[in-house]
């Protein structure tokens, strides 16, 4: 089981990498209006609308399956696509989550591979030490 204080730092984390990957990878102040603008965004052929509607609609690891199948590691707009899809996740609570088979956790897994993929993975390392 996994306690309240637990969930918290995770979705924090989250939001911390998403902030860190885009100051220091793509040269961008992070803002939270950034999800306001993600019609600019696209990832494995499909808008970041997309994949954000089907995680309100409870499709979770729908969204994430397709999301990842096709995505372009290589291509900066579609990481940051894909981070802002996990922060999007992480912003959800936990009774909605669960309800949908799908874990803060998941998310920062997911997140976590999404950046080792993309060869972003020493970004973690730098967050954790300042953690």
């Amino acid at each position: 089981m996994v306690f309240s204080d637990e969930k918290d730092y995770i979705m924090r984390m989250i939001k911390e990498i998403v902030r860190v990957l885009f100051t220091l990878a793509f040269g961008k102040k992070y803002v939270s209006v950034e999800l306001e603008e993600e019609g600019q965004y696209q990832v494995s052929g499909n808008n970041l609308r997309f994949f954000l509607d089907m995680v309100d609609r409870g499709q979770i690891n729908e969204a994430e399956n397709i999301l990842l199948d096709d995505i372009d590691y290589t291509d900066r707009d579609e990481v940051m696509a894909a981070a802002l899809f996990y922060q999007y996740i992480s912003e959800k609570d936990s009774d909605f989550l669960e309800a949908n088979d799908y874990s803060e956790e998941e998310a920062l897994s997911g997140l976590e591979q999404l950046l080792d993929e993309a060869g972003y993975g020493h970004l973690l390392s730098l967050i954790s030490e300042v953690h």
